[in-house]
């Protein structure tokens, strides 16, 4: 009876261990994947999304993009923020306080435009005159341009960044259609631990994934094509040599006096 008692205390402090250990397990994930994500328990974020680019209404938005924000809104919920939806005709102002999901390119969502003109001068998104669903709506990052091949390969960015002076972090998640965002808010929630081991110690990142035959798998299909952080930091490299010639021009009219010649004044006698 006696080795019995000592046996049922055993298992029983084993099964606390156990329960404990694995309690603190997911306790510190459940750390991690807040301080990757940028939620705090209560707080507010801000999910800016693009307007439907075909609609003439300022609040529409295309369904791939609300299934964008459902993926991102649970992973919000599942740390504890209240996710709030921003449509791209809202001004709402504030950055750095809140943390910011920005779904859709700069054609259609200014506050994506204004953070890339802020802090990713090194990439482009051009739009053909004309748009229809065949355009290959070619991406520039750096010196190379990457164009989608409709339903076959097509390109997205995923970009996280923490804004000069700011606290919260900003996600971008930038396609070429609307089913891109998808598949690189699909990227980013499933395979957060990789990211977050990868990108510990370096609050931005920015990826270009490729979304392989999405007009048959959707967003299944997603691939790593490269990390362009540097290329898209940088200014593209015929603006960045006008803006040194700019700034040498500034100079030249800063330190250059002013020299007398045939019609200068003359010295006084």
């Amino acid at each position: 009876m006696h080795d019995l008692a000592i046996n049922l205390l055993a298992s029983v402090i084993a099964g606390v261990a156990v329960w404990a250990a694995q309690r603190l397990v997911r306790l510190r994930d459940a750390g991690r994947k807040r301080a990757f994500f940028g939620v705090e328990p209560g707080a507010e974020v801000l999910m800016f999304v693009a307007k439907h680019h075909s609609s003439p209404r300022p609040s529409s938005v295309h369904r791939e993009d609300v299934a964008t924000l459902i993926e991102l809104a649970s992973a919000i919920k599942d740390c504890g923020g209240e996710p709030t939806l921003v449509v791209a005709g809202d001004a709402r102002r504030e950055s750095g306080r809140l943390t910011e999901y920005c779904v859709g390119g700069p054609i259609t969502n200014p506050r994506t435009a204004a953070y890339l003109r802020l802090l990713f001068p090194g990439v482009r998104m051009e739009l053909a005159e004309g748009e229809g669903i065949d355009d290959e709506l070619p991406v520039r990052i750096g010196e190379r341009v990457f164009t989608r091949t409709p339903g076959r390969e097509e390109y997205v960015l995923l970009i996280r960044t923490v804004p000069p002076e700011a606290r919260r972090p900003v996600f971008l998640l930038i396609g070429q259609t609307a089913r891109t965002n998808h598949a690189a808010a699909r990227y980013l929630t499933g395979r957060r631990r990789r990211l977050e081991r990868e990108f510990r110690e370096r609050p931005t990142f920015c990826l270009l994934l490729r979304v392989r035959e999405a007009s048959m798998f959707g967003g299944d299909h997603v691939e790593r094509v490269a990390e362009v952080t540097a290329e898209a930091t940088r200014p593209l490299p015929s603006l960045a040599a006008a803006r040194a010639a700019s700034e040498s021009d500034e100079t030249a009219v800063a330190v250059d006096p002013p020299r007398a010649g045939r019609d200068g004044p003359t010295p006084d006698r």
